[in-house]
């Protein structure tokens, strides 16, 4: 975890991501929000309807896999262009109280199936918290096309153990902006 009183540019953003790249995860559970979620840890699973039909699904694939349901203005994930396949290393980059805090991840898995495409990645030692986070867009046999975040978390470090109730809310705030975001994407294209 790096933090920043200035919205970080490029150079810090490729030193952070240099810096992170050979980290281990910050936890031992890997792949895990594929399937059931370990124990220890808070569990999220939320989900918003964005449309239907496959032309829906195939721009809410790319949207995905471009980093879009990051809500702009107060977080990013930079990955130096890279699209998000297995071992891509990310920084994951927020501001909370005034800074910009970077935070290492490394994404965990791909998904890329007719009907389902998604990642995860999994936090790394310089994280603020503990875990993995999945986003997937998936075309059901109805025909609508769903935007699911589903996450396994714990604070890592002594301050957001401190703050865990702000933390918490700054989380359901990620997941209702990153839902925007999507949907905003979505509807300019």
């Amino acid at each position: 975890m790096q933090f920043s009183f200035h919205k970080p540019g490029l150079e810090q953003l490729s030193a952070f991501l240099e810096k992170s790249r050979n980290l281990p995860f910050s936890y031992a559970q890997n792949g895990a929000s594929a399937g059931e979620f370990p124990d220890g840890f808070d569990h999220d699973v939320n989900a918003v309807y964005l449309g239907g039909g496959e032309d829906l699904f195939r721009r809410a694939k790319d949207a995905l896999f471009n980093w879009v349901m990051f809500p702009p203005g107060w977080t990013f994930a930079w990955s130096n262009g890279r699209l998000p396949e297995k071992g891509t290393p990310v920084a994951v980059v927020f501001r909370l109280f005034g800074v910009w805090w970077l935070n290492g991840a490394r994404v965990v898995y791909r998904i890329d199936s007719p009907s389902k495409a998604g990642f995860a990645y999994g936090t790394l030692t310089n994280h603020i918290e503990c875990g993995e986070e999945q986003f997937a867009v998936e075309l059901r046999p109805d025909g609508s096309v769903w935007y699911t975040l589903k996450a396994f978390s714990r604070p890592r470090f002594l301050p957001a153990r401190m703050i865990y109730p702000v933390a918490r809310r700054f989380q359901r705030r990620f997941v209702r902006h990153s839902f925007l975001a999507m949907k905003k994407a979505l509807a300019h294209e």
